[in-house]
């Protein structure tokens, strides 16, 4: 049983806001079970593991023993979240809504215990409101707070349309976690002005407040931009296991870290250690990245599948990285207890120049066993080792 701090360390683990974070603290001393709300509209078929970002932190307050609610965004669907968008939405239909939100609750209990979530949706409320609710509803916003919202402030000054209806969406968020009690809610950091519309809400209905916590959007395999379809840089949790570990492999060692915080269940206590084993040189990273790989693939396939993943990765690997029949190559040192790096490359007739070499190493064209050498300055001492220097030159140089 974790204690209190511990708890609420796991809770924040990697999480962009929580407003307010000593809110959270006092519910979380309250002793029982907290109502932990997460909203889903169904607007697409697939999700990709930027969405499991916030499923991993509902599955975190289902574990510490919470009530996880899933609510499928059914009516607010039809709505279109305005978040984000340039341009109205087009409302999905009632069919399409149904299909996509079977889709979503299957793929949400590769993470979630189905036995300990409550998925509800919100037309069971919503449709009831009436056009008299609704208009009350409105009446509990001016015009001047909905163009506080980013994205809707940026359509007003470039004169891009807003439709009515889309001031009605934040609400009909708010209300729904009025609905609920809710007495957490979890979102994206771009849905802050409709996470804290329901705090607003239930403070005019004389109800507590809920917590807010907000979870960054995950980096995608770019390294630059949030994952996305649209951008071609994501990980489906439907991708095939092999296409799942080849694209986690292909992350930068610092983007593995960040998707540890925000994807995996290693404890932050084991997090912290790897960290330190791996800045003390006493852990390869690409070990490191390998668990991850494998944890994911388990988590969304099966142990089976992710073990064989890892072996048709190696098996790939070795025959792309090092041929069978590369060139063996002696360098002298002449006496010398060392040669630079650039040297020793040309010596092999890896490259054509040092400058050229130069420029390789920069690309991080240069590996050394496999790992890649970053240091142009390096000076290499006598040994025997596999040298690359981009896709197809390789040799094995004993430099004495």
């Amino acid at each position: 049983m974790l204690s209190l701090d511990e708890a609420l360390a796991e809770i924040t683990r990697g999480a962009e806001t929580v407003i307010p974070q000593e809110e959270l603290k006092a519910k979380l001393q309250e002793n029982r079970p907290l109502r932990v709300k997460l909203g889903m509209d169904p607007t697409a078929p697939d999700i990709h593991l930027g969405h499991t970002v916030i499923l991993n932190k509902l599955k975190t307050f289902q574990e510490l023993g919470h009530e996880v609610i899933l609510l499928i965004g059914d009516f607010t669907a039809q709505v279109g979240d305005p978040t984000g968008k340039n341009a109205t939405r087009p409302p999905l239909s009632p069919e399409k809504i149904a299909e996509n939100a079977r889709t979503y609750a299957e793929q949400a209990f590769k993470i979630l215990d189905p036995a300990k979530t409550k998925i509800v949706y919100n037309s069971t409320w919503l449709k009831d409101l009436g056009a008299q609710g609704m208009i009350k509803l409105a009446a509990r916003q001016t015009v001047a707070r909905m163009l506080e919202r980013e994205d809707f402030k940026k359509r007003y000054a470039q004169g891009q349309s807003i439709a009515i209806h889309e001031f009605i969406y934040p609400l009909l968020q708010a209300y729904d976690s009025v609905a609920l009690k809710a007495d957490i809610e979890l979102g994206g950091t771009d849905q802050r002005f409709n996470l804290l519309m329901g705090r607003e809400l239930q403070k005019e209905e004389g109800m507590p407040q809920q917590v807010v916590i907000m979870m960054p959007l995950l980096v995608g395999l770019d390294g630059v931009k949030k994952m996305s379809k649209s951008a071609g840089n994501y990980i489906g949790v439907k991708d095939e296991p092999n296409d799942m570990f080849g694209k986690i492999m292909s992350i930068s060692d610092d983007l593995m870290w960040n998707y540890y915080e925000l994807l995996s269940t290693v404890s932050l206590k084991d997090l912290n250690k790897l960290k330190e084993d791996v800045a003390k040189g006493a852990v390869n990273p690409r070990d490191v990245k390998v668990n991850l790989a494998k944890e994911i693939i388990t988590r969304y396939h099966n142990e089976q599948e992710a073990n064989k993943a890892y072996e048709d990765f190696v098996t790939r690997f070795s025959k792309n990285a090092i041929p069978d029949d590369i060139p063996e190559v002696s360098v002298a040192l002449n006496g010398e207890d060392g040669m630079m790096i650039a040297n020793l490359l040309k010596e092999a007739d890896l490259v054509t120049s040092t400058s050229e070499a130069m420029r390789m190493i920069k690309q991080n064209a240069v590996k050394c066993d496999g790992n890649v050498i970053a240091d142009p300055k390096l000076k290499v001492e006598p040994s025997t080792k596999v040298w690359q220097v981009g896709k197809r030159k390789f040799a094995k140089i004993t430099l004495k």
